[in-house]
């Protein structure tokens, strides 16, 4: 499922118009950024939570070449499922 077909689920769902879909979507996922890049946490109960995690920086090869490359410590997003969601899987 991408982008479009989600708004189209949720606009038939709920009964709303697809530009009313596409500006909670876009709005949820504005906030759950935002709120990620500022260092917090969204838990949205049932569901999952998202998080930030932080890697430290490490040793790599290019897969190419077989050089060694150094990759740098980088922030990244983590979605931990929650029971609800997992029981439906």
């Amino acid at each position: 499922m991408n982008k479009a077909d989600l708004i189209d689920a949720m606009a038939s769902d709920s009964g709303i118009s697809k530009a009313a879909a596409k500006k909670a979507l876009d709005s949820f996922t504005e906030n759950v950024s935002g709120t990620l890049e500022k260092g917090g946490r969204v838990t949205v109960l049932g569901f999952g939570t998202f998080s930030t995690s932080e890697r430290s920086a490490r040793e790599g090869r290019n897969p190419q070449t077989g050089k060694k490359i150094q990759i740098p410590a980088k922030t990244v997003a983590k979605f931990k499922a929650g029971s609800d969601l997992n029981g439906r899987l």
